[in-house]
């Protein structure tokens, strides 16, 4: 089974939820792809942290251990401190070195191209797949300048199937909402969440889709973390008896193959 965490900054945190309510109902999770938010919570659950230390990890990150301002050209922010916040949890380990399976998924700012990282350095590419264009600078990674994935594949499905999952269970967190009050920016505003939410056609392409009602809640207040969690924790429970039943009769089709 792969899981699909799609991107959506401080509301990744609702991924501890969904991956908790997983691992609590049995739910075997044997490939996990990635995008922006979705890299950083993959990262470390494919690692072998277990949910008591993703929920004090959630707990405690904040803006500051993660990025800082900078004068440059390519962006206002920069996440060379994530990469360091994200080593000092995992080890500086590389894709093959960790327990499940996992991949992360990038875009090349200068070509368009969807590049799908599976070796090499984790940290860096968890930096990458989260650096925002315009506000984050890009990561320099075997010559090609890689910024946030949700503009090419915000939900991951595809990517799993590459790696073997025959069921994806896909992740959004991108629910989109028009911001009345704000008038011409609020409409704008939720052209681009449906912009990115789309990306990729991953939300159609799941065997399962999990939606936590994240609709107009925050992308960069850490202080609704607790918030979040309870709504991925809460939609994944109302999905884990479809899911089982889909696992069930999956292994059974395959059990009645000629060997």
């Amino acid at each position: 089974m792969g899981l699909a965490l799609g991107g959506g900054a401080v509301r990744g945190m609702a991924h501890v939820g969904v991956i908790s309510a997983l691992v609590g109902a049995g739910i075997p999770i044997d490939y996990v792809a990635g995008t922006s938010a979705g890299s950083i919570i993959g990262a470390l659950f494919c690692a072998g942290l277990g949910m008591d230390r993703l929920r004090k990890l959630s707990q405690e990150t904040n803006w500051w251990k993660i990025s800082r301002l900078v004068l440059s050209p390519r962006g206002f922010l920069n996440f060379d401190k994530l990469t360091t916040w994200l080593t000092r949890q995992i080890g500086d380990l590389e894709f093959d070195e960790l327990l499940i399976p996992f991949a992360v998924v990038t875009a090349d700012i200068v070509t368009g191209e969807e590049i799908d990282l599976l070796e090499g350095r984790v940290a860096t590419a968890v930096q990458a797949s989260c650096s925002i264009p315009g506000l984050v600078t890009p990561v320099e990674r075997d010559g090609r300048l890689l910024a946030d994935g949700s503009l090419v594949n915000t939900v991951p499905v595809t990517l799993l199937r590459k790696m073997g999952a025959d069921y994806v269970i896909g992740v959004d967190i991108l629910t989109h909402k028009v911001r009345w009050r704000l008038g011409p920016l609020g409409y704008g505003i939720a052209a681009i969440e449906i912009l990115a939410e789309r990306a990729g056609g991953g939300m159609a392409l799941a065997d399962c889709l999990i939606a936590p009602d994240v609709a107009g809640k925050t992308y960069i207040r850490f202080s609704k973390r607790n918030e979040l969690f309870d709504l991925g924790m809460g939609a994944t429970l109302l999905q884990t008896e479809k899911i089982l039943s889909d696992l069930a009769r999956l292994d059974m089709h395959e059990n009645s193959l000629p060997q």
